[in-house]
């Protein structure tokens, strides 16, 4: 049987701060009073991507856990790069099947998270049970925590997993929120001006965050950073007192 694990159960949410590019953003990030920092490895078609060696002084110094981001790479890839990097997690972000998930589980001391995407607000009907089913298998697997995140399909009629910029369809996150085993956090377009009312709606136990908080990409902007913990943290207060 499968429980929900949703933020009314939990002391706080969580914030993620994924594309970190550089030491500076990563201590700038954790002076914000962020929970997590992201770093994404060798992803192609992402402009903050990293190699492993450029991202070893970030995992070496950070002061906060380090989520390390993978799209389509194999085992060998991963358990490689977390041998060189030690990361607090390593996360899935593209067509990765469940079995990938059960050899990481028995090699990799470190948290397994999976990205389940979701189309924008507006666009095409959820199959609730079909995701539901995809978020069970990965919990079966032995994923630690779901990311719910956008995909688009760009002119090239290639989709785009995450990084899109866009809001997702938060009536369907609520629902596999409330559905999953597992911490679930939201992802896709989250900025200061909306991070409150994803909080109100969705209900996640984290949020994780990229462009919403930056200058160009791969650059973190330092009050925009502010502006959005503040908000998040104001967003969990008031749900409290109500």
């Amino acid at each position: 049987m499968h429980v929900g694990v949703t933020l009314s159960s939990q002391r706080d949410i969580k914030v993620k701060v994924c594309g970190i590019t550089t030491l500076e953003d990563a201590h700038l990030v954790a002076e914000a009073g962020a929970d997590y920092i992201g770093v994404i490895i060798d992803v192609n078609f992402s402009p903050r991507r990293l190699t492993v060696e450029q991202a070893r002084p970030i995992c070496e110094r950070s002061t906060l856990p380090v989520v390390t981001l993978f799209f389509n790479q194999n085992v060998d890839q991963i358990q490689g790069a977390i041998a060189a990097l030690n990361p607090h997690a390593v996360q899935l972000l593209g067509q990765e099947p469940p079995s990938l998930v059960k050899t990481l589980k028995r090699t990799a001391a470190c948290e397994l998270w999976k990205s389940i995407h979701l189309p924008p607000q507006g666009l095409g009907e959820v199959n609730i049970a079909e995701h539901r089913d995809r978020v069970n298998s990965f919990t079966d697997a032995g994923i630690d925590v779901i990311v719910i995140d956008t995909v688009v399909t760009h002119p090239q009629r290639k989709l785009r997993y995450g990084g899109t910029g866009q809001v997702n369809n938060w009536a369907a996150a609520c629902k596999l929120v409330e559905l999953s085993p597992v911490r679930t956090f939201l992802a896709g377009g989250i900025n200061p001006e909306n991070v409150e009312q994803a909080i109100e709606l969705v209900h996640p136990h984290g949020i994780d965050l990229c462009s919403g908080v930056e200058i160009a990409p791969g650059q973190k902007d330092p009050e925009k950073l502010r502006q959005l913990m503040l908000t998040a943290r104001r967003s969990v207060t008031k749900s409290r007192q109500r």
